[in-house]
């Protein structure tokens, strides 16, 4: 009896399956693209408060994977070395930095000495958020190791809004009102007026009031205007 018991499961375990179906779970233990990218996303931040924290010499790629439960192969899979984590980093920050367009064209309608005002708010309150205030921070303690990052910073985060300018100022220039031979050089003359001033009080630590900021970039809106201004007679 136990002879025959014991051959019948053999003979039910050779048995061919080709009746069953094997139900997978779609994505079962895989994210889905949304959820890599948000964990991606997760990555990066850490990254960068770790890169801030510690310096670049003392972070560890173990440590940012850990803080987001990670293993150190998954993030060696997307980057070689902890340069090219640092520079993605970085590069994700001034990309939330950047002035969206929406926002650069609103100004485009308003009167100069308003649309100047409104790109320094825009450039400055983009400072005080707390991504703005890491970045500067680690371009301030950074950029000996890594100089491209001034360039990412300017070319990502800032071109945009100084060519923004650049083009108000030539048109306001082609109707008489200002006096401008180079209207980029102004613009990024005007722009290190406006912010660098301000920023150098918050990255420090010690911000300026909103009323002591705004009148700052109010002040330095009319200095550079009336520098600016065509004046009658002028060549």
């Amino acid at each position: 009896m136990q002879k025959s018991t014991a051959s019948a499961r053999s003979v039910a375990t050779a048995r061919p399956r080709s009746g069953l179906r094997r139900v997978a779970r779609p994505g079962a233990g895989r994210p889905t693209r949304d959820q890599a990218r948000e964990r991606h996303e997760q990555l990066l931040a850490s990254a960068l408060d770790q890169f801030l924290d510690r310096g670049f010499e003392r972070a560890t790629i173990e440590a940012i994977a850990a803080s987001v439960g990670m293993t150190k192969r998954t993030v060696y899979a997307r980057y070689p070395d902890k340069s090219a984590l640092f520079l993605a980093t970085v590069r994700r920050a001034i990309e939330q930095l950047q002035v969206p367009e929406e926002k650069l064209r609103a100004l485009d309608g308003a009167d100069l000495e308003s649309a100047l005002l409104g790109l320094a708010r825009l450039r400055v309150e983009n400072v005080m958020t707390p991504t703005g205030l890491k970045l500067q921070r680690i371009i301030n303690t950074e950029s000996y190791r890594f100089p491209q990052i001034f360039t990412m910073s300017y070319e990502q985060g800032a071109r945009p809004t100084v060519e923004f300018l650049a083009a108000r100022l030539r048109r306001e220039t082609a109707a008489g009102t200002l006096a401008i031979t180079d209207p980029l050089l102004a613009a990024n003359v005007f722009m290190s007026m406006v912010v660098g001033g301000p920023v150098r009080f918050i990255v420090s630590g010690q911000p300026l009031a909103p009323a002591a900021a705004e009148a700052r970039m109010r002040f330095a809106v009319r200095l550079f205007l009336d520098g600016a201004r065509a004046r009658p007679g002028a060549p």
